[in-house]
């Protein structure tokens, strides 16, 4: 993803739907997760320079801001930088702090799976294989949503895929497009998700969908198991 500088005269709107991005995926998480976030969130608007590229913030001033001690500054800090958000540019010695710059277009490819959560006109606003066809330029700068398609085949889980695409295709191609199916136990379908978080999700909230549309197909389904 080859994300613009958030400066210049589309800065404003592309600073919030950085933040808007994260925001979505932490309200979908847990609450491990959502400190988590909130705690990015919190160096971003507080202390992050745009122009510069620079987080310039000292521990005591983190555990001041976050409201915990400098041990879990270290902990959290260390987390950030393993999801790649945070990205080390300088190494804090001899009483100088530690400055860091930010992998927007890392955190948006992480956030990918919870913007069909604030709409369908952000999704298309920040999908990079978007494109407009042939003869249907218009004078508008919102770009229409690449489409996702369910492949073609007479398996349960693709008859399925089609019936939920059908039903929704924002929903689909944001949450369903990426499970494969991996095995069936008895009368349960067992999915296999590409990351944790859309296991996560999808169990948690839209899992009864899944099964509806698998005991379309096949009644003998009684149940199904999201895995990663």
């Amino acid at each position: 993803m080859q994300l613009a500088r958030a400066t210049g005269r589309a800065a404003a709107s592309r600073k919030y739907d950085i933040l808007s991005a994260l925001m979505a995926l932490g309200l979908s998480q847990d609450k491990v997760a959502q400190r988590q976030i909130m705690r990015m969130m919190a160096l971003i608007t507080t202390r992050y320079n745009w122009q510069r590229d620079e987080l310039a913030m000292g521990q005591r001033e983190i555990a001041r801001l976050w409201s915990v001690d400098e041990r879990t500054v270290k902990r959290e800090m260390a987390k950030l930088r393993g999801r790649g958000w945070l990205v080390q540019k300088t190494r804090g010695a001899r009483g100088r702090i530690s400055t860091y710059g930010i992998d927007f277009e890392r955190m948006l490819e992480d956030t990918r799976p919870a913007w069909a959560l604030i709409g369908e006109d952000f999704v298309q606003r920040l999908d990079p294989n978007a494109s407009v066809p042939a003869g249907e330029e218009t004078a508008t700068n919102v770009v229409p949503l690449r489409k996702v398609v369910p492949e073609e085949g007479g398996s349960v889980w693709g008859q399925a895929q089609a019936i939920l695409h059908g039903e929704d295709a924002s929903t689909y191609g944001a949450w369903f497009h990426g499970l494969t199916e991996v095995d069936r136990e008895g009368g349960t379908m067992i999915l296999a998700a590409p990351s944790s978080f859309i296991a996560s999700y999808v169990t948690t909230h839209l899992r009864e969908r899944l099964r509806v549309a698998l005991r379309r197909v096949d009644p003998t389904i009684s149940d199904l198991r999201v895995v990663c």
